[in-house]
């Protein structure tokens, strides 16, 4: 039968071989020597190989020991992650998590099922809507919030950049009306902002014929043909079709999209804005209704 490597015997060689000295590793270890002494004999009786080359001046690793040492190290760290994810695994807590509508409906979801499923006692409050004023909150309202900002800006952690689209009904021809009919957010939204000056700098006249906090809704006016709008590259609803210059219409700018903490949070916030983060700057969470 093949020896199993305990990570206490593990634990002992990695010390002597680091401090090449059984004394200073009994020192480290909060051990006594003979007590590093015996683990390491233990440890090489069990591999059948002497790990150590040892005189009265001189504590060397040997060749088995060398070999040994990637693996002794990575078996240690693999233990110390296993015991760690376990362990958090009960961490109990509520985390408040402000999020734009678009993410909120079609990105974030998904990203947070996957967490709860490795940390059950931890509950999620999410609220959707303009962002530009919950960052003022951080603390207050919201532990952590994803937000919007003009490309370039340094607030918060980078998760991804967003080109902002012009979109119209599949079936209709709006953006040849005059003034143009145009369905956006409700002030404070950066879309409405870059919207509005997009179209003044390019002189193309235009009404606001639609404003809403709701994405379904706005969305749904710009599918009957009724306005055009601006929506995000990697939320482009397949109701809708892309607008250009070739349509006329005056290019916008991109944006950042980015996570803030709140000052001094939990373990529990803490755990899930380092998830939030892996996942949205591997691309995790795309919306899958593109067109």
């Amino acid at each position: 039968m093949m020896p199993t490597l305990d990570p206490e015997l593990l634990q002992a060689f990695v010390a002597v071989a680091e401090q090449r000295s059984f004394t200073r590793a009994a020192v480290a270890l909060n051990r006594t020597q003979s007590a590093v002494s015996m683990q390491v004999k233990r440890l090489e009786e069990r591999l059948q190989a002497e790990l150590f080359h040892r005189s009265k001046t001189n504590v060397d690793l040997s060749a088995a020991g060398e070999g040994l040492l990637g693996y002794a190290r990575r078996i240690l760290s693999l233990n110390e992650e296993a015991v760690g994810r376990v362990r958090e695994q009960n961490i109990e807590g509520r985390v408040r998590l402000g999020v734009m509508d678009d993410y909120g409906t079609l990105i974030v979801p998904p990203l947070l099922a996957s967490f709860v499923a490795s940390f059950p006692l931890i509950h999620i409050e999410m609220e959707t809507g303009l962002t530009s004023t919950m960052t003022d909150r951080l603390g207050e309202a919201y532990d952590l919030v994803i937000a919007m900002h003009p490309e370039g800006r340094t607030e918060g952690e980078l998760l991804r950049t967003e080109q902002a689209v012009w979109a119209a009904s599949a079936e209709h021809r709006v953006e040849q009306l005059e003034p143009l009919p145009v369905a956006l957010y409700p002030q404070g939204c950066l879309f409405r902002k870059w919207a509005m000056q997009a179209l003044d700098k390019a002189g193309r006249p235009w009404r606001l014929a639609f404003v809403s906090h709701s994405l379904s809704a706005v969305e749904a006016i710009a599918a009957q043909g009724l306005a055009v709008t601006v929506v995000k590259s990697g939320t482009f609803p397949s109701t809708l079709r892309r607008l250009s210059a070739r349509d006329g219409m005056p290019s916008l700018p991109r944006a950042q999209i980015c996570l803030h903490r709140a000052p001094k949070l939990s373990r529990a916030a803490t755990l899930l804005a380092d998830h939030l983060v892996s996942a949205l700057r591997q691309g995790g969470g795309r919306s899958q209704r593109r067109s």
